[in-house]
């Protein structure tokens, strides 16, 4: 061999050496690149949405209802959330200091008042006694005046006239003295009235206070499970040392035989939504338990989605098919929506496809890696597309960007966030 080819040789073998090492590395890299399958079968349309679980009939417990002299009501026991509960059950106490002081009170009153009307009874008693003996006298007085009269005959004719003018004198008084006793009776008994109807009134606001007292006591009228509702003046559930005012709904004794989901549905995706959708239920706190339903309410007229803000949503009720110890009232669950579904679809996971303008593409697997393939989509859902043309079942993709250095990689989720805004 020529001294000439020798270099040339050496040359040759570095750059096979190179290329080796460079396909090597590139077929490496590939096998880090995960894959996805290209899938044929039923494609389902759906929609996620947020919900809170809640009972279709149940027995709501409110604050009661007292008069204002007591002021407001303090929760100053209240039953554990979530907690069983028995028909008579106490749940709820609120502070009783203003009620028992108002019972003190009005007891205070009523004995005074008892007290005066029986001294009153006894002064109106001498009174009219002591009436009723000048009466007396006066009568007696009459009488004589008039056994006078009578027997004054032969009397000389002024004597006559002065013993007439006696006896009227005398009638005047007896009419007058029995005068006195009616109008003293009759003022005897306004006055008994009024002492009486103000022993009513005392007895009234007892009585009033003792029910007042007992309305402090909630118990429970069924047996149940008992789920605290939300202070909507702190944002929590009721606690000891709240505030309420009368009528406020504290605890809710849910039917735990009837369920139903209630989800806003944004104003863009509420034209999809009818009664009698199939959906599937999720529970937050049991991802591991999935659950059916039906769409029974659609809401007519949109809401605020919250106080601050000014998105608009459309309330959704779904019926909740099956019972469970887990479902309870006021559980988180995602509930995935069944909008429709397609036949026989051909489909991939939406991460393996990729944009460029108004194209789409995906980077399916060779066997010497993998190739840019542009493919035409169809309906898609929160983790798949349906592809119309470009793939066939028996491809694969990859579910990243196999030719992507570790910088494209770091800026691809901003870039697909950009693309999906």
């Amino acid at each position: 061999m020529s001294k000439s080819k020798l270099p040339k040789l050496l040359i040759t073998g570095l750059i096979i050496a190179s290329i080796a090492t460079l396909t090597s590395c590139r077929k490496e890299k590939a096998k880090e690149v995960p894959v996805g399958s290209v899938m044929q079968g039923t494609f389902y349309l759906d929609l996620y949405e947020e919900g809170e679980i809640e009972a279709i009939n149940s027995i709501n417990l409110s604050s009661p209802s007292i008069p204002w002299r007591y002021g407001n009501l303090k929760i100053t026991q209240i039953i554990k959330d979530g907690k069983e509960v028995e028909a008579g059950d106490t749940v709820i106490v609120f502070d009783p200091s203003e009620v028992q002081k108002g019972v003190v009170d009005a007891e205070s009153r009523l004995q005074m008042n008892m007290a005066e009307l029986e001294k009153l009874e006894a002064q109106q008693q001498s009174d009219l006694e002591e009436l009723k003996a000048d009466y007396e006298v006066t009568r007696i007085s009459q009488e004589i005046s008039k056994i006078q009269f009578e027997s004054a005959g032969y009397e000389a004719d002024i004597k006559k006239k002065e013993i007439k003018l006696n006896l009227d004198k005398a009638n005047i008084s007896l009419d007058r003295a029995k005068e006195q006793i009616d109008n003293k009776i009759k003022i005897q008994k306004e006055e008994v009235r009024q002492k009486k109807l103000s022993i009513d009134q005392d007895k009234s606001r007892l009585e009033e206070a003792h029910e007042t007292l007992q309305k402090l006591y909630i118990v429970s009228p069924a047996p149940g499970i008992a789920i605290i509702r939300q202070n909507w003046s702190s944002g929590n559930k009721f606690q000891v040392g709240d505030q309420c005012w009368s009528g406020m709904p504290l605890i809710q004794l849910p039917d735990l035989s009837k369920l139903q989901a209630n989800v806003k549905i944004n104003e863009v995706d509420i034209s999809k939504i009818t009664k009698g959708l199939k959906v599937e239920i999720k529970p937050d706190a049991f991802s591991d338990s999935v659950y059916t339903g039906e769409v029974t309410e659609v809401a007519n007229l949109a809401v605020d989605k919250d106080n601050n803000s000014k998105i608009k949503v459309f309330p959704v009720v779904i019926r909740v098919n099956e019972t469970d110890e887990k479902l309870l009232p006021g559980l988180s669950v995602s509930c995935r929506i069944i909008l429709g579904k397609i036949d026989n679809a051909t489909y991939v996971p939406i991460e393996a496809v990729h944009s460029e303008g108004n194209k789409y593409f995906v980077y399916k697997k060779t066997a010497s890696g993998f190739e840019k393939t542009y493919i035409e989509t169809g309906d898609s859902n929160s983790d798949y597309v349906v592809i119309t043309n470009g793939l066939t079942k028996s491809d694969k993709v990859a579910l990243a960007d196999p030719f992507a250095t570790d910088e494209k990689k770091s800026e691809k989720p901003e870039k697909q966030t950009t693309d999906e805004e």
